[in-house]
């Protein structure tokens, strides 16, 4: 299968310090793919490379076949290179419906243009009605997100992401935060995610990993040390040894 999406050799060094080394990996459409490690290990770092807020020291990141290294972090975005955030980036006297319709006018290059004169365009409408429904926030799409359930913010911000037709999505811990009575939701929302996303996740709520993913990596010291299913990535001693710990342990005598 042709790779949508890879990294290769991928490194980062501060100074001396080099906090991603040699890091590569790819990925087809539509693979479901965790990023895990302790804290330190340098996955936000991985992101930043990745999407173009920083630059390598060496190694390539390439999309679609093409090699994208180069181009800041917006003509990624352009191309498909889509990401979320760890701490939720949105206007509180705002609504879901807003805040989905203006990237949805900003893609095509329309932002300038008076919001409300769109809200009632039925193609855009029809596609904002869709990604909310995706996420299951039809039903808070017009109240201001200052008045909406955090989780619900946590899945508007994918839907924003949603918005800008991404080819890989990669999702910063899109649990952070959320109550674990919550948890369900985003679940279930990155279950009714388009089959053709590529969707890479960071993310430290493990229960919510094993279900999501279908390929877990795992990074410690700013390099790879463990490829593979997540029925594998519990028995892995160095994986233990390096993060897992306590609950690689609970699995396997559950």
């Amino acid at each position: 299968m042709n790779d949508l999406f890879r990294v290769e050799s991928l490194t980062k060094n501060f100074g001396g310090l080099a906090v991603s080394r040699n890091i590569s990996l790819s990925m087809p459409a539509g693979e479901r793919l965790a990023l895990i490690g302790p804290n330190g290990a340098g996955k936000t770092t991985f992101v930043n490379l990745v999407t173009g807020q920083l630059q390598p020291s060496a190694g390539r990141v390439v999309l679609s076949g093409e090699d994208v290294t180069g181009l800041g972090a917006v003509r990624r975005v352009r191309k498909g290179l889509v990401r979320t955030f760890q701490v939720t980036r949105l206007f509180s006297e705002m609504t879901p419906e807003e805040h989905v319709t203006l990237t949805v006018l900003q893609r095509e290059g329309k932002a300038s243009r008076i919001l409300s004169r769109f809200t009632a365009n039925s193609e855009v409408a029809g596609e904002v009605e869709g990604i909310l429904a995706t996420l299951g926030l039809l039903d808070v799409a017009r109240r201001k997100v200052g008045e909406i359930a955090y989780g619900q913010q946590r899945l508007l911000e994918i839907g924003i992401a949603l918005a800008l037709r991404p080819k890989v999505l990669l999702l910063d811990e899109p649990a952070a935060g959320v109550p674990s009575s919550d948890t369900p939701k985003i679940e279930q929302a990155l279950e009714r995610l388009p089959p053709s996303l590529a969707v890479l996740m960071i993310e430290h709520d493990m229960d919510l990993v094993f279900r999501f993913a279908k390929r877990v990596v795992v990074l410690a010291a700013g390099e790879i040390i463990f490829e593979g299913l997540p029925s594998e990535v519990a028995a892995n001693e160095k994986v233990r040894e390096a993060y897992l710990g306590n609950y690689a342990h609970a699995r396997s005598v559950a």
